[in-house]
C-alpha cells in the first residue's frame, strides 16, 4: 500500500508540473507574436520619429527658433500661393516654399490667404505662418462704394473722390471724356458722335456697388464699371437690340432717358411712348434732355429752354441725342428693350408729370389730350420749382 501510494503522489506531482509547463508554453505562444509586433512598431515608430525629426528641422521647423524679431511681410492683393510661398521663404520665414505650399493645399488653406501687411518673426512656426495669412491683418483692403442709377459721371467722380477712392475727380473725368484709355472693350470702341458728346463714356459707366481695393487706380475702377455693363448685356439683349434695328448706344441713350423721366413701376410705358415717337419721326421732346444741357432741374421748361442750340435738345432734333444723359439701370435698359406691348398697340405719343410728391405720370394718345392734362397740372410745376427756389 506504501509503495502505492507513492507512486499516485508521483503521478500527480509529475502531471501538475506537465500542465504548468503546457500553461505556460501556451500564454507564450499567444504572447510571443504580440511582444515581436510591438517591438517591431517601437522600431518603426522609432525609425519613423528620426526621419520625421529630420524632415522637420530641414523643411518645416523655424527658420530660427531662437529670432523673434518681427519682420514685416506683404501680400499683394491677387497674390498666388507660389508668390507668396516663394516671398515667405526669400524673406527667411519658411524652410521650404514647397512645403509650405503642399502643407497649405492639403489643410485648405491655400484659396484662403488674405492680402496685407503682416508681422512675422523667424521662430514661428510655419503652421502659424499659414493660419495668421487666412485671417487677414485687420486692416481694410477694400472700401464699399454706391453709386446710383441715374447719376452722371460728374456724379460718379464727386462720390468717389469723397469717399476717397480716387485722388481727383477732375482727372477721373478727363479719362471719361475721350474714353481713349479704353478703347480695348468692345462698347467703348463701336462709340460714334464722340465730340458731341460730353463724355465719351456717359452711361456706359455701370451704377452699382462696387468693392474697390484701397490702391485701386482710376484705370482700375473705370474698367471694373464698363466691365459690369458689358455683363448687363447678355446674349438674348443683344439679338434683342439687333432686333430692334438699335445698337448698344442707341438702347443706352434711350434707357437714360427712361430712367430720368420715370420712375420704375412707368418705365415700359415711357419706353412706348418714345419708340412710337421715333417710328412717327417726332422729336422725342423729354424734359430731361434740357435739363442734362443746363444742369438745371426743373419741371417748368421755359421757352427759351426749348430752343438751345445743342445736339442734346430733343425738343429741337428728332431723334435720339447723341448719347445717354446719365447711367441707367438695368430696369431701365430692360424697358428699353421691351416696351409696353399695349401703349405701343394704342399709339400712346404723350405722357406728363402729375403731382410733383408722387413721381406718377398721366400718358395720352392724343395731342388735344395731353394739353389738357398740362393745363391741369402745370400750376403744380410752378409752385414747386418756386418751392426750390428754381427760376
Amino acid at each position: 500500500m506504501r509503495n502505492s501510494n507513492r507512486l499516485y503522489t508521483y503521478r500527480s506531482s509529475h502531471q501538475e508540473r506537465e500542465y504548468g509547463l503546457y500553461w505556460y508554453s501556451g500564454l507564450w505562444r499567444v504572447l510571443r507574436p504580440v511582444l515581436i509586433a510591438l517591438a517591431v512598431a517601437a522600431l518603426v515608430a522609432g525609425i519613423c520619429a528620426t526621419v520625421w525629426n529630420r524632415v522637420y528641422a530641414k523643411y518645416a521647423a523655424p527658420t530660427d527658433p531662437g529670432d523673434s524679431r518681427p519682420v514685416l511681410f506683404r501680400v499683394e492683393p491677387g497674390s498666388s500661393l507660389t508668390r507668396v510661398a516663394n516671398n515667405l521663404e526669400d524673406a527667411g520665414l519658411i524652410r521650404s516654399a514647397t512645403v509650405f505650399k503642399y502643407y497649405s493645399d492639403f489643410a485648405g488653406l491655400g484659396q484662403k490667404l488674405q492680402p496685407g501687411t503682416y508681422s512675422f518673426s523667424p521662430n514661428m512656426e510655419m503652421t502659424a505662418i499659414a493660419e495668421a495669412l487666412t485671417m487677414g491683418d485687420g486692416v481694410p483692403i477694400v472700401r464699399n462704394v454706391t453709386l446710383i442709377p441715374g447719376w452722371t459721371v460728374e456724379d460718379f467722380a464727386a462720390s468717389l473722390e469723397e469717399k476717397g477712392a480716387i485722388d481727383s475727380a477732375a482727372s477721373f473725368l478727363a479719362k471719361c471724356k475721350t474714353g481713349s484709355d479704353f478703347m480695348d472693350y468692345t462698347l467703348v470702341a463701336d462709340l460714334r458722335n464722340v465730340t458731341s458728346r460730353k463724355y465719351a463714356l456717359e452711361g456706359y459707366l455701370a451704377a452699382d456697388t462696387y468693392e474697390f481695393y484701397l490702391d485701386a487706380t482710376e484705370d482700375d475702377i473705370i474698367r471694373r464699371m464698363l466691365s459690369q455693363t458689358d455683363k448687363l448685356f447678355s446674349e438674348a439683349w443683344l439679338e434683342r437690340t439687333e432686333a430692334l434695328g438699335m445698337d448698344v448706344n442707341q438702347v443706352l441713350t434711350l434707357a437714360s432717358l427712361i430712367e430720368k423721366e420715370a420712375k420704375t413701376a412707368d418705365f415700359a410705358k415711357v419706353s412706348a411712348v418714345f419708340h412710337n415717337r421715333l417710328r412717327a419721326g417726332m422729336p422725342l421732346q423729354s424734359d430731361v434732355t434740357i435739363h442734362y444741357i443746363t444742369g438745371v432741374r426743373k419741371m417748368a421748361l421755359a421757352g427759351s429752354d426749348l430752343t438751345i442750340s445743342n445736339p442734346f435738345n430733343t425738343y429741337a432734333n428728332k431723334g435720339l441725342p447723341p448719347g445717354p444723359i446719365c447711367s441707367p439701370s438695368a430696369a431701365a435698359i430692360q424697358a428699353a428693350l421691351y416696351p409696353d406691348e399695349t401703349y405701343l398697340a394704342q399709339q400712346y405719343l404723350y405722357f406728363c408729370a402729375k403731382d410733383p410728391d408722387s413721381g406718377a405720370l398721366d400718358f395720352s394718345r392724343t395731342l388735344a389730350e395731353h394739353e389738357q392734362k398740362v393745363a391741369v397740372y402745370a400750376p403744380l410745376w410752378k409752385a414747386r420749382d418756386e418751392e426750390m427756389g428754381i427760376q
